[in-house]
């Protein structure tokens, strides 16, 4: 077979086919390297002597079904510049591994469409062979993201599986892109990401989070001059909770079992959005029979749907008038669970109109976690952290289609 046939099959530059042998229907091709003395793998000079060959198989390309590899004498070179033995594979392979360059592009290209399972069947080749390669191609491209022209950034974290397991995400805004995934919550979690953050000598001027105390005091002792803005899922998300308290209270305080049966099951009806009711299935009447009942459940439901339109307003003089009134009114109701809302809300009052001068949120990251919930269901969850971290660091360039 000569070299250039053998280059388009396989792609194998500057070797010859010397023999073809067939063993348990797998094609092992014996080849020579054409060309000069070879130079050393590790400094390229080719001041060097020979010290005999080392023949090696490399898995290359398939040909059909059919499994292929080379065998091939690799020459060792005792390098006059480096003082050490080496064996110089050339652009065949790289050190020490047993694959081509060539079967390991394909690989990676099977790896679009598939997991990492799909691609070792497809191939006939064990699973960590896939995930080695993988995993060495992220490493190389995503392990260490560049810190330097970040300016808003979301910090947020993730359940990872049972037990108290979480990481902790840190996305750039601008470019979609996840810079830093820590192991556990808190303040500890982000404490190599500062470090890394403050040797790039980035200028963040907006943080976007959730009103945890850990990574406000965080941020604030680590990007003093950044603006913290507080999503406005997580300051809902919090009402809906209340809400949610408040009418299993008044379920287990009623006395007559009418008053139980219409406030059984409306639990979904309080937090829905009023437009989304859906009228075919008398939603909106059963909700409204549950308020008529209930003057407690009917006050902290209008102040939930008041609270939305903090976002609504045409300024920040004007959202700050009315999210004073909604504190005010929201302490007025003599209901605990509404005051301590309210005391919360007046607490992180200048980092939630924040998101008038900075208008970023964490929804990004948002989508970024169920992407990453999305990506454990098809590879049925990750035995390697390490592997898993990288993942998510190369999410923003993934383009994955659920196979099987």
């Amino acid at each position: 077979m000569s070299a250039k046939v053998l280059y388009h099959l396989i792609g194998a530059r500057g070797y010859t086919v010397e023999t073809v042998q067939e063993y348990n229907g797998a094609l092992y091709l014996w080849v020579r390297r054409d060309g000069g003395a070879p130079c050393c793998p590790a400094c390229g000079s080719r001041d060097g002597y020979g010290r005999g060959h080392d023949t090696r198989c490399f898995r290359t390309l398939p040909i059909g079904a059919r499994r292929v590899f080379l065998v091939w004498p690799v020459p060792r070179i005792e390098c006059a510049r480096c003082g050490r033995i080496h064996q110089s594979t050339g652009p065949l392979a790289e050190p020490r591994r047993r694959v081509t360059r060539a079967f390991v592009r394909y690989v990676l290209q099977l790896l679009r469409f598939g997991t990492v399972q799909d691609v070792a069947r497809h191939l006939q080749v064990g699973w960590d062979l896939v995930k080695e390669i993988h995993q060495r191609h992220l490493h190389r491209s995503f392990s260490k993201p560049k810190l330097k022209h970040l300016r808003e950034i979301a910090i947020d974290e993730f359940h990872v599986g049972k037990g108290q397991r979480y990481r902790t995400l840190v996305l750039d805004l601008r470019s979609g892109a996840v810079v830093f995934v820590g192991f556990g919550k808190g303040a500890d979690a982000l404490k190599p990401f500062w470090k890394r953050l403050h040797a790039s000598h980035a200028k963040v001027r907006a943080v976007a989070m959730d009103m945890s105390w850990a990574y406000i005091d965080a941020v604030r002792d680590h990007l003093p001059h950044a603006t913290i803005v507080f999503d406005r899922f997580h300051l809902v998300k919090l009402a809906h909770e209340k809400l949610t308290q408040l009418r299993r209270e008044l379920y287990h305080e009623c006395t007559t079992r009418m008053h139980k049966q219409v406030l059984k099951g409306t639990r979904w009806l309080l937090l829905k959005n009023p437009e989304h009711l859906d009228e075919r299935r008398r939603e909106r009447d059963r909700l409204d029979e549950a308020l008529q009942l209930n003057q407690p459940l009917a006050t902290a439901y209008y102040l939930k749907e008041d609270l939305r339109q903090i976002w609504e307003q045409p300024d920040k003089a004007r959202a700050r008038r009315f999210l004073k009134d909604w504190i005010a009114r929201a302490e007025c109701t003599g209901i605990r669970l509404l005051q301590q809302l309210a005391k919360t809300v007046a607490t992180h009052r200048e980092s939630i109109l924040a998101w008038y001068d900075c208008r970023i949120s964490t929804s990004p990251l948002e989508g970024i976690i169920n992407k990453i919930q999305t990506l454990k269901r098809k590879h049925y969850g990750f035995r390697d952290n390490q592997y898993f971290m990288l993942r998510i660091l190369a999410l923003h360039e993934s383009r994955y289609e659920l196979v099987g």
